[in-house]
């Protein structure tokens, strides 16, 4: 079984990689750069965009992982005329109109189907390394945010199986950690996993934008989900454990696992 895995570098495509090796799949690998893309050596890496995909990347792939980006329609047109039975997407619980773009046209082909479709990454917590790192201390608004922050392995691990596994056909799987956590308990959380204890200090939006550096429409958008999750706590899901059979992994475990990041 030959499975193609488009955004191999990223966050979660890197533990997609390595979860199909480990259970004996053939894994070729979409990559822009694939001097630079640091994937294990029994990786089969093309040259290739999204944007403009060639129908060669898809010849002899049985399955495809796809990520929400570029021509999703071009995509799907090229992956179901070379023979792929079977394509898993990665898009999001935060439907927006180019995930549903994907999604649709992925569902439009005949072929096997699944969406993967991951709350807040737990990998976003990574932007607070720096303030942790200079004096243990979190600084951003709307401090009672309740999250769920799911571990990229734990949403690999879904799309890996939906991927490896029959009856996953017509599924859409939305993911979300084990746990609804206000901005300080995840501060808390990494503090435990790296023994340091970490503050959180709270900022009004205002004081926030002009620290954080952050483009006017991403911080609108950070600001617009981090108030509705003050009122509206984002909820937890049993998704990961009824796939897996396992619970999803805690921020505190995530943390552990990304320690270094944060000393």
């Amino acid at each position: 079984m030959r499975i193609l895995v488009t955004g191999a570098t990223g966050t979660v495509g890197r533990h997609v990689v390595d979860q199909l090796l480990t259970a004996g799949a053939t894994v070729r690998a979409l990559t822009r750069d694939p001097a630079s893309a640091r994937l294990p050596a029994k990786v089969e890496l093309v040259r290739g965009d999204l944007g403009s995909p060639s129908a060669g990347v898809f010849r002899g792939v049985d399955r495809l992982f796809l990520l929400s980006a570029g021509d999703s329609a071009r995509v799907v047109d090229l992956a179901r005329e070379a023979g792929v039975r079977r394509i898993v997407t990665l898009t999001s619980a935060g439907i927006a109109d180019e995930y549903q773009e994907t999604e649709r046209s992925v569902e439009k082909s005949g072929l096997e189907w699944t969406h993967v479709r991951p709350g807040m990454f737990a990998a976003n917590l990574l932007d607070w390394a720096r303030g942790i790192k200079a004096g243990g201390v979190v600084r951003e608004p709307c401090a009672q945010a309740r999250q769920t922050p799911v571990h990229e392995q734990d949403i690999a691990a879904v799309a890996a199986t939906a991927l490896l596994f029959d009856g996953h056909n017509g599924h859409t799987y939305t993911l979300s950690g084990p746990e609804s956590l206000s901005k300080p308990e995840q501060a808390a959380a990494i503090g435990a996993a790296i023994g340091l204890d970490v503050r959180f200090e709270e900022l009004t939006p205002h004081e926030w934008r002009a620290r954080s550096g952050v483009p006017d429409l991403v911080a609108d958008f950070l600001l617009d989900i981090w108030q509705r999750a003050t009122t509206r706590p984002e909820p937890v899901l049993p998704t990961v454990e009824e796939v897996l059979g396992r619970p999803a992994r805690t921020v505190t475990e995530w943390a552990v696992d990304h320690a270094g990041d944060f000393r």
